[in-house]
């Protein structure tokens, strides 16, 4: 089960700027790397730039999401890709709970191959970095 297209995060610059701007929270398996929306536009009297302004919030409107794991992790692409698959859907359990406008990239660590790690886990971690990052709607 993927993720909605709206909310997959994938253009190498956008997950360049997650990178460099975002904050970072640590777990065990995971790294979380969050970054805020951004919301620094004035409206003008400018029709055209109004319209373009309204779909920019539409396009802010939804959590981009990104998982990056690399072949340190696994040099075994079915092991990295059941990793990645667990991972969607953990989070696609927990994508009405996020603050909309956010991107975030969840980067694997070695250790989550190499413990054997489970859905169950993914999720528990996920939620603990989540609520860390103030991700959650209401900070729950």
């Amino acid at each position: 089960m993927a993720l909605p297209k709206a909310n997959r995060l994938k253009s190498r610059k956008d997950f360049q700027a997650v990178f460099r701007e975002g904050i970072r929270r640590h777990g065990s398996y995971l790294t979380l790397r969050a970054l805020k929306p951004s919301c620094s536009k004035k409206p003008s009297l400018d029709t055209a730039t109004q319209t373009i302004q309204a779909t920019d919030l539409a396009h802010i409107a939804s959590t981009q999401i990104g998982i990056s794991i690399s072949t340190k992790v696994s040099k075994r692409a079915v092991v990295r890709n059941r990793i990645k698959r667990q991972i969607t859907a953990a989070l696609h359990n927990l994508l009405p709970k996020l603050l909309p406008g956010w991107r975030l990239v969840v980067v694997v660590k070695p250790t989550a191959a190499e413990s054997k790690c489970v859905s169950p886990q993914f999720l528990q971690e996920l939620e603990q970095l989540l609520a860390q990052a103030e991700v959650f709607d209401g900070h729950s």
